[in-house]
């Protein structure tokens, strides 16, 4: 097992920011000014998205999980430097606590206009800010494989990423009602199994010959096999509030996709299940996020989502260190202590019992610890 290399997962992470008007506290379209600027700086890396209110902002490729640190905190400080410039505030959480999607305008892009136009008001109110983490492979292959197996952890590690629990002034009840706006898009949530990566690019072309999609971009899983990279892309979460959750999360889908890897290597598979089945959990991850009980389909019981999170943490332990990112898996055992993103906002609105103090509580939250 020894000459198994693990040098290729390389990790690329995007996050969705929010921009804030520091008077009214609400969403501020800050039209484009922030990404005109950051071009300048940063080129590629930040990027408009539908909602003016977005940012956009995506690392290079990281070797291992302290380059992705590195890029991540200059992101975030070279995003607020520009937007704090030009009056505005930057977060992260996955929904804004009180501001309404009707009043936001749409980016002016022929890819925007098309998609609202086909989704409507889907597309209209998907008013929303994610973290997609990629994870580099040796071949498309191999991709397929990891991806149908990693599907079952997708709820596990959502949980943690959980900071959506306010929408348009009001107290969800979920940890995270970001998946909940998200769902009115078609083409969303946990993929099916695909037993090659043939039968998964068949399905592409099949969807693209018949006009459901103009390209496999539109397929907006909660995880995907990159339709042009050799990486597994993990798009369920929400954004984190701070960088710290971020990379612990980029790393343990790292660490996720290596364990695999290396149980392939030695014949080895870890069991599918079905997307109805899992879905049970994700449903339970966005309804309690940490706090709840998820399915352990192999007992076929109940089991406390943290109990099952520290199971996940054991099941890479031995990739880790070849992977170099114990410090940021660690990091893990902080949310499970101090609360998830939305555990966190949730605090905050019970103290205060205003959605204005959770939102600056959001903001402060933006750069901490970088």
């Amino acid at each position: 097992m020894a000459n198994l290399s693990y040098k290729g997962f390389t990790i690329g992470v995007e996050e969705e920011y929010m921009v804030i008007d520091p008077e009214t506290r609400e969403l501020k379209s800050h039209e484009q000014k922030i990404v005109q600027e950051g071009q300048k700086m940063i080129k590629d890396k930040v990027k408009a998205e539908m909602h003016q209110a977005v940012v956009e902002v995506g690392t290079d490729i990281c070797q291992d999980i302290d380059e992705a640190f590195m890029d991540v905190s200059m992101l975030r400080k070279t995003i607020s430097s520009i937007g704090e410039g030009l009056g505005f505030k930057l977060g992260a959480a996955g929904t804004h606590p009180f501001s309404h999607w009707e009043s936001q305008l749409i980016t002016d892009h022929v890819r925007y206009s098309e998609i609202v136009n086909e989704l409507q008001e889907a597309a209209r109110s998907n008013l929303i800010f994610g973290l997609h983490v990629h994870v580099g492979m040796e071949n498309r292959e191999m991709a397929i494989h990891i991806a149908n197996s990693a599907r079952y952890f997708l709820p596990h590690i959502y949980a943690l990423s959980t900071n959506s629990p306010f929408w348009e002034g009001r107290k969800t009840g979920y940890k995270s009602f970001r998946t909940k706006v998200f769902d009115k898009f078609p083409r969303t949530g946990i993929p099916d199994y695909f037993e090659s990566i043939e039968a998964y690019e068949n399905y592409i072309k099949l969807l693209v010959k018949t006009n459901c999609i103009d390209n496999a971009k539109k397929i907006w899983w909660d995880l995907r096999v990159h339709p042009f990279f050799n990486t597994v892309e993990f798009r369920i979460c929400d954004i984190p509030m701070t960088v710290q959750e971020t990379i612990a999360i980029a790393a343990l889908f790292q660490a996720l996709c290596a364990k695999l890897y290396k149980l392939r290597s030695q014949n080895l598979n870890f069991m599918t299940y079905s997307r109805a089945l899992i879905n049970e959990n994700k449903w339970r991850a966005s309804r309690y996020g940490i706090d709840g009980s998820m399915i352990d389909f192999g007992k076929e019981t109940e089991i406390n989502t943290r109990v099952l999170i520290y199971e996940l943490l054991d099941f890479v332990d031995d990739v880790i260190p070849h992977l170099g990112s114990r410090h940021a898996i660690n990091y893990v055992h902080n949310i499970l202590e101090q609360g998830t993103g939305a555990d966190r906002q949730l605090k905050i609105y019970e103290q205060t019992n205003s959605l204005v103090d959770v939102v600056d509580y959001i903001q402060s939250s933006f750069l901490a610890g970088i």
